[in-house]
């Protein structure tokens, strides 16, 4: 009996063990993410998205970090994002290149959505051409959107926010929203693919931009970061 216990111990004690060494391991794979880049060896020009939700962005130190520029959220449907003027102002004055996104919604008519875009963000040759996110699908509309009205307004968006900026507009697309209409492939862009630390393969034709880490801990902030790499 006494034996069977202490064999019985054993085994727990062992198993114990590797529980923690997984649990460590998870921690210490959970920890590396957080703060995680490409090589800058790899993509030398990186920099980050930022908006509204991530609060008070420190740019100057985001630069310090080897940011060389930053997209700001700028309008989200017809609806601003309180933030921008400030970013603008603030990641300027940093030294960072600035460009402007726009999120798509499907929900809702091109000509309300470009306005606040139009409104909110200045023409000046300087800026990174506009971006405009693809995100969020039709299925959840109040009323029923067709695929083809989707891509119809999406187009009279682009092309409105192109006249505006006087350059041709990069797609921000997720997978989710590129495996339900497949527009990357027909509507002639630059891409942003999103997908943290896995290059994204989900478009049928090269990228320009990556999102390659959706919640990078920086200094930079006091929540995580949206860090973006350019492809050499």
């Amino acid at each position: 009996m006494a034996g069977r216990k202490k064999g019985i111990g054993w085994r727990a004690r062992a198993l114990g063990a590797l529980l923690l060494a997984a649990l460590l391991a998870a921690g210490w794979g959970w920890w590396r993410l957080q703060h995680w880049t490409p090589e800058a060896a790899e993509y030398p020009d990186q920099g980050a998205e930022v908006g509204a939700a991530d609060v008070v962005v420190r740019f100057d130190t985001l630069k310090a970090l080897g940011a060389t520029f930053a997209y700001l959220d700028a309008s989200d449907g017809t609806r601003r994002d309180a933030a921008f003027a400030t970013n603008f102002a603030n990641a300027r004055a940093a030294g960072l290149k600035v460009g402007a996104v726009h999120r798509f919604d499907p929900c809702k008519m091109a000509d309300g959505q470009s306005a606040n875009f139009v409104v909110v963000v200045p023409r000046r040759k300087d800026l990174l051409p506009p971006a405009v996110a693809l995100d969020r699908t039709a299925d959840d509309c109040p009323s029923r959107v067709s695929d083809a009205q989707v891509e119809s307004e999406l187009m009279t968006l682009i092309n409105q926010i192109e006249a505006h900026s006087g350059k041709p507009a990069i797609l921000q697309v997720s997978r989710t929203f590129e495996q339900r209409y497949g527009l990357a492939s027909r509507i002639e862009r630059n891409l942003w693919v999103v997908g943290t630390f896995a290059r994204p393969t989900y478009t049928s034709r090269p990228w320009l931009l990556w999102t390659a880490n959706r919640k990078l801990m920086t200094p930079a902030a006091d929540q995580p970061l949206r860090w973006v790499v350019v492809r050499p």
